[in-house]
C-alpha cells in the first residue's frame, strides 16, 4: 500500500505545485490519476517515484517510510516509473534495456512476450539502438515494455497513450487489464483517456495541486462523463 501524507512541493520562486495531498493507494489496484494539464498530476507521480524531492510531507510504502530515499533506492524497493517523454540511450539496444529491467538475460521468447504486449514485433526491434532511429511512439512503447519486464510492485505510467497509434493503444489497454486481473503489482496511470479511466479500480482527480475527488471508478467516472467540460478534468479522446 502506498500512503501519501500532506505532500507539498513548490518550484523555484515559491510557486506551489502540490498542496497538502493525502492519498492512499491500495495494493493490487489500477488507479488512474486524471485532471487538467498543469494541475500537478505528473509532479505528484515524480514525487512518489523520488525523481523530485519533497518540500514537506511523508510517503509510506508497504509500511516503510521512504520519504528520505532517492529514486534509485525507491526503484530497489519496487517502484517503477515510465516517463511521458522517454530518454534515448545511444549505443544501448532494446534487448539491453529489457534485460537490465528484468535483471537477467532474456531469450527471444521472453523478449517477444514483453514487446508483443505493447504492439511491437521482437524480431524487428531487439537489436535496434535506443536512438533517433526510433520514432517517439516506438521509444515510448519500448520504455513501457521495460517497466512491465521489471515486474515492479508499484508501477507509474505518465500518459502512456502519448505518441502511440490507435492499434498499439488498444493493445496497451489490454495489457493494463491483464495486469489488473492478475493482481501483478499496483498500477498508477496518469491519463485523460476515457478507455483507461474505464478500466480503473479507482480514479483520483488532481487539480490546482490538490485532490479534488477520489474513489471507486463507479462513483467518480459517471461524474466526469456527466460533465466533460468541467475545468478540473477534460476527458481526452483517442487519436488515430
Amino acid at each position: 500500500m502506498m500512503q501519501l501524507e500532506h505532500l507539498a512541493w513548490s518550484i523555484q520562486g515559491g510557486v506551489e505545485i502540490i498542496k497538502d495531498i493525502d492519498l492512499v493507494v491500495p495494493d493490487g489496484k489500477l488507479v488512474v490519476v486524471t485532471g487538467p494539464n498543469g494541475g500537478g498530476k505528473t509532479s505528484l507521480a515524480k514525487l512518489i517515484a523520488g525523481i523530485t524531492p519533497l518540500k514537506s510531507g511523508k510517503i509510506v510504502f508497504d509500511g516503510e517510510d521512504i520519504t528520505a530515499l532517492d529514486v534509485t533506492e525507491r526503484a530497489q524497493k519496487g517502484i517503477a516509473f515510465a516517463f511521458q517523454q522517454p530518454v534515448r540511450f545511444k549505443g544501448l539496444r532494446v534487448r539491453d534495456l529489457l534485460e537490465l529491467a528484468a535483471g537477467h538475460p532474456l531469450d527471444e521468447g521472453e523478449l517477444c512476450q514483453w514487446l508483443g504486449r505493447v504492439g511491437l514485433c521482437a524480431n524487428e526491434y531487439i537489436d535496434r539502438e535506443l536512438s533517433a532511429s526510433l520514432s517517439g511512439g516506438e521509444i515510448k512503447r519500448i520504455e513501457i515494455a521495460s517497466v512491465l519486464a521489471r515486474k515492479a510492485r508499484f508501477s507509474i505510467f505518465d500518459e502512456p497513450e502519448a505518441g502511440i497509434d490507435l492499434w498499439s493503444f488498444s493493445r496497451l489497454v489490454e495489457t493494463f487489464e491483464d495486469i489488473r486481473r492478475s493482481k501483478a503489482g499496483t498500477l498508477m496511470i496518469i491519463s485523460h483517456q476515457e478507455r483507461i479511466l474505464a478500466i480503473a479500480d479507482e480514479i483520483v482527480v488532481v487539480a490546482e495541486g490538490r485532490v479534488r475527488a477520489a474513489g471507486p471508478k463507479d462513483e467518480i467516472l459517471p461524474m466526469l462523463l456527466a460533465d466533460e467540460k468541467a475545468v478540473y478534468c477534460p476527458l481526452g479522446k483517442e487519436e488515430a
